[in-house]
């Protein structure tokens, strides 16, 4: 009876252990589907995505081209017009409708990019907010600390040569900096470096700042 007893106990543990590794099996096989969906969303993400909309802009654009093709391919003689003034008139339409279409379609791809651009400074808006926010506590107002401490927030690989404390000391001084330092962070400026858009957020937030610390300044 309890050789019986015993190879149940072992039947029954095999079983359970049989189970156990099936289990882990499952979760594994679990893990590496959803890790192949996260990287086949971000690989969407970052090359299916675009190319979607470039398409959709191709597409609204070939439409129009393709709508002005047939409008000129029936020309409409004016009364007293010759055959070959119509065809002039018509290319000269044809022309007008093409500029027409490429415009639209440099609009819709300018939309497009500036809206991918503000969904990412949202993105990035709670992040970079709170690194500027560490970096002027204590300094709002101060136009003096805040010019003297830029290299911090602005970071090594942007090229800003710091100004040291002692040379803001006298009213003339700090107002030289000011230009210098607003000229850099200037949005239209920040634009024309081809600025990243983490670099763009930070430098329109230190330009507010510099301006309300100019104002204070200017005040006192």
């Amino acid at each position: 009876m309890s050789y019986y007893v015993h190879q149940m106990s072992y039947y029954i543990h095999q079983i359970r252990k049989l189970e156990e590794e099936r289990g882990r099996e499952r979760e594994k096989d679990s893990l590496v589907f959803d890790r192949a969906i996260h990287e086949g969303l971000q690989k969407a993400r970052s090359d299916v995505f675009p190319r979607v909309e470039k398409a959709a802009v191709d597409q609204g654009t070939a439409a129009h081209q393709q709508k002005a093709a047939v409008d000129s391919a029936k020309p409409q003689e004016l009364k007293g017009e010759s055959p070959q003034r119509c065809k002039a008139r018509m290319e000269r339409q044809r022309r007008m409708d093409e500029r027409a279409a490429m415009a639209l379609a440099e609009k819709n791809m300018r939309d497009l990019m500036a809206q991918r651009e503000q969904a990412e400074r949202n993105r990035l808006a709670d992040s970079l907010g709170a690194d500027v926010k560490r970096w002027a506590a204590g300094k709002e107002g101060n136009l003096r600390a805040l010019l003297s401490t830029l290299q911090y927030i602005l970071g090594p690989e942007s090229g800003w040569k710091a100004i040291p404390l002692t040379d803001v000391i006298t009213p003339i001084a700090v107002k030289k900096a000011y230009r210098k330092a607003t000229l850099y962070v200037h949005p239209d400026k920040v634009q024309q470096r081809g600025a990243s858009i983490q670099q763009k957020f930070i430098c329109e937030k230190i330009f507010d700042l510099l301006k309300d610390a100019w104002n204070k300044f200017n005040s006192e």
